[in-house]
């Protein structure tokens, strides 16, 4: 018998690996008496045994879940599906997401404001150009133009009225214009 060493941080003896058979990897140090084999051959045939049960068991209820499923018409598109579906339930309600989808609905909203704040500095500025002196000058050489070339009709009516009126007279002084050079 060799003699017993103290446990140290240089081990030589193996820890025995999930699956191996603890008998076989007992260092000489540790021997066994028959009996203790006995008993841990007897407990190893008992583990082994419900592992094979456990195994059996498992086959059968897969067996019974695939018969089921295909009583109820589910299956793998359907399952993809309801899988995809709760995926995204989880996502969704994760603090995260929340947070993520929160954030992009304010800026959403800032986005918003600053369009409709854009939107009316355009307008305003279309009504200051439209009040200028300038369009004010412009704006009453055409209803001149217009009063002269279609007569008593009442005066006004909105710009693009008074623009359609100013080209179709435009184009009526040319035309008489052509006329009375062609009779000349």
């Amino acid at each position: 018998m060799e003699p017993r060493r103290e446990p140290g941080l240089l081990r030589t003896d193996s820890i025995p690996e999930v699956g191996e058979d603890a008998a076989a990897t007992v260092g000489m140090a540790e021997t066994l008496s028959e009996e203790e084999q006995d008993e841990l051959r007897r407990e190893l045939a008992k583990v082994e045994e419900e592992i094979q049960t456990l195994s059996q068991v498992l086959a059968a209820k897969e067996k019974h879940l695939a018969e089921i499923k295909r009583k109820l018409g589910i299956n793998s598109l359907q399952e993809l599906k309801q899988n995809i579906t709760k995926s995204w339930q989880d996502v969704t309600s994760t603090a995260a997401y929340k947070r993520t989808s929160e954030t992009l609905s304010q800026a959403g909203q800032k986005a918003s404001a600053a369009f409709s704040t854009v939107g009316s500095v355009i307008t305003k500025k279309f009504e200051d150009v439209k009040n200028s002196p300038t369009f004010k000058s412009f704006e009453e050489k055409v209803e001149n133009l217009k009063s002269k070339v279609g007569g008593n009709k009442p005066a006004g009516g909105d710009f693009g009225e008074v623009l359609n009126s100013a080209a179709n007279a435009s184009a009526t002084e040319t035309i008489a214009e052509q006329t009375q050079e062609e009779t000349h």
